[in-house]
């Protein structure tokens, strides 16, 4: 009986940002983001599909993007966006303006925590700044995103919840070469299609990584944007 208490306490003690329908947690360091260990969906099943190992030994497959190739996300609360496949990335097409992803759950803390500041600068960079929000591994409704995330916690930035939305993370991973569990929050930024170095901040690596791994905060996403649109 002790060592089933242990057992118990234990899984109790490693259980993270989640919910009965098991989804789960996990963290970068000390920054907390939501772990996704539980890769092989149904899309897994298309043999033409690229497919990333992670650290878990599981797999995402997709069907890769084609440069050129167009393709339209609609937002939960209106209104669409064009992306266009780049040879290295993607971009907002017939637009230039700095472009975001955001891959999340709704029912990750991390992720509500950061949705009004995120929210926020969005308003104040919208010139020339567009954050795409892409609901992953997660099984909601529009309807369900409004009420129980974008009215909760003012998130009314563009939120895809398209079913083409593993298809774009399993490309970004391909992309950026990211071999391990994927966790959430995580996002990405790419100005004229080609990925941008970030902030570091997990390791705090002074080379800076293709992505941000966890909540991050603004006044961080804030200066690299800046250093982005002044080319450096």
């Amino acid at each position: 009986m002790k060592k089933f208490l242990l057992s118990c306490l234990a899984i109790f003690v490693l259980s993270g940002c989640g919910d009965d329908s098991q989804k789960k947690t996990g963290s970068a360091g000390e920054n907390p983001a939501a772990s996704e260990n539980q890769m092989a969906k149904n899309s897994a099943q298309d043999k033409s599909g690229e497919r990333i190992g992670g650290e878990s030994g599981e797999e995402v497959a997709f069907t890769p993007f084609k440069t050129g190739e167009r393709f339209t996300l609609k937002s939960v609360v209106g209104g669409e966006v064009t992306i266009e496949r780049t040879e290295k990335g993607f971009k907002l097409a017939d637009s230039d303006k700095i472009l975001m992803f955001d891959i999340f759950g709704t029912y990750c803390q991390p992720c509500r925590i950061e949705a009004p500041h995120l929210m926020d600068f969005q308003l104040k960079n919208s010139a020339d700044f567009l954050m795409v929000g892409l609901i992953y591994f997660e099984d909601i409704t529009d309807a369900q995103v409004i009420e129980n995330f974008t009215k909760k916690f003012n998130a009314y930035y563009f939120i895809s919840n398209s079913k083409q939305n593993e298809r774009i993370v399993g490309q970004i991973l391909s992309d950026i070469g990211y071999r391990h569990a994927l966790s959430i929050p995580f996002k990405v930024v790419l100005k004229d299609g080609k990925y941008q170095r970030l902030t570091d901040i997990n390791e705090g690596d002074e080379r800076g990584k293709p992505y941000y791994l966890g909540m991050v905060d603004t006044d961080v996403i804030k200066s690299d944007i800046a250093r982005i649109k002044n080319g450096n």
